[in-house]
């Protein structure tokens, strides 16, 4: 299915570390991207958790920018906020992205994405849930306004390049 993505994050760092009141840790770099390269069970290259084990099943995260849509309308902001405050590697508009994730007893679903340098598998886990920081960096209320929303967290199947712009979506299984 035809989708657009409208966002590419990479981070070298964590920036939300620390209370939350105390606002995030600045990046020393942009980290907007307008192409990224994954790699199969490792990441994004260049990301903060590229190859880290502890983050195996979490290593690239994926959100509905209907979701941030959402959010405006129901807290009353005058625009949606800027798609990388969430600090997703990913942000996607033509599928609800959160309906991969893994429930309790059942695994996550797996897709693929193709950007037009060929596809992309991932493997879905458990959902990317919102914390307290989104009351800070999106607007007061969004953590609990994205609930359930809040994307989703998987890791990659394979190697392959994901560019800004119209790419599909297709489900694998």
């Amino acid at each position: 299915m035809p989708v657009e993505i409208i966002a590419l994050v990479v981070s070298r760092l964590h920036a939300f570390e620390g209370r939350p009141q105390d606002g995030p840790r600045p990046d020393p770099e942009p980290v907007s991207r307008s192409e990224v390269e994954v790699r199969a069970g490792l990441g994004i290259v260049g990301d903060r958790y590229f190859g880290q084990k502890v983050h195996r099943n979490a290593a690239v995260t994926f959100v509905d920018a209907a979701s941030l849509d959402e959010l405006a309308r129901t807290l009353g902001l005058p625009e949606p906020p800027d798609p990388h405050l969430m600090r997703r590697n990913i942000v996607l508009r033509g599928f609800p992205i959160d309906t991969l994730a893994s429930r309790p007893g059942t695994p996550g679903r797996r897709f693929s994405i193709d950007s037009g340098a060929g596809a992309v598998e991932f493997q879905a886990y458990r959902p990317a849930n919102p914390c307290a920081w989104m009351d800070v960096v999106l607007a007061p209320g969004a953590m609990k306004a994205l609930r359930g929303h809040g994307g989703v967290r998987t890791t990659p199947l394979s190697d392959g390049i994901l560019r800004l712009g119209p790419a599909t979506l297709t489900l694998l299984d």
